[in-house]
């Protein structure tokens, strides 16, 4: 198994807004971001039901490390 970053967009139910980025590391068998965007939908999914406050608006996979050490 390899890490892929998936790099969520995540917004404010209270103020539409107030945008933020949340990293998550997750392992998909290939490695490769193209197989992360295919499979991403459960990490998804189990993400924005522990975080009810917030809605992701967008979302993208990168290698790790790619943009800079923010988590």
């Amino acid at each position: 198994m390899n890490f892929v970053e998936l790099i969520l967009t995540v917004c404010s139910l209270a103020q539409p807004a107030a945008c933020d980025e949340r990293r998550l590391m997750i392992e998909i068998e290939s490695g490769s971001t193209r197989d992360c965007m295919m499979h991403s939908m459960p990490f998804i999914a189990k993400w924005s039901d522990e975080h009810p406050n917030v809605t992701v608006t967008r979302w993208r996979c990168v290698p790790p490390e790619t943009e800079g050490d923010k988590i």
